[in-house]
């Protein structure tokens, strides 16, 4: 059974960091390009990073410079580090898997984490 499950999520002050993890079980998340989306309440779900199989990474505009995505293949992991968060970063945070740089959304998705950014 294919399912993917992120972690890390949670309350953090305006300026704060936060680091998100995505595990697999069922395949290895290093044969396939990773998306890290999210959905904020009334909000379309948007897509904040990307990284392909072979590393290549794109990130929204909104994130850029501020956020950071990479894989730990000893981990088995595809992490999300956030830095600098603001209050309008404030959603919940899929992991996804399977998509292209041109389509970024596969068709693996983890449930969610919620990251709240408030003081």
């Amino acid at each position: 059974q294919v399912q993917l499950v992120e972690s890390g999520g949670g309350l953090v002050q305006p300026g704060g960091s936060l680091r998100l993890s995505c595990t697999a079980s069922g395949f290895t998340l290093d044969s396939y390009a990773i998306g890290w989306f999210r959905q904020a309440p009334g909000k379309e779900r948007e897509l904040v990073a990307f990284i392909s199989v072979g590393g290549f990474t794109l990130f929204a505009d909104s994130v850029r410079d501020r956020f950071t995505i990479f894989r730990d293949n000893a981990q088995k992991t595809v992490s999300l580090r956030m830095n600098s968060l603001k209050p309008e970063d404030t959603a919940i945070y899929y992991c996804n898997a399977g998509g292209t740089l041109r389509t970024p959304a596969g068709q693996y998705w983890g449930q969610g984490t919620q990251v709240t950014v408030s003081s």
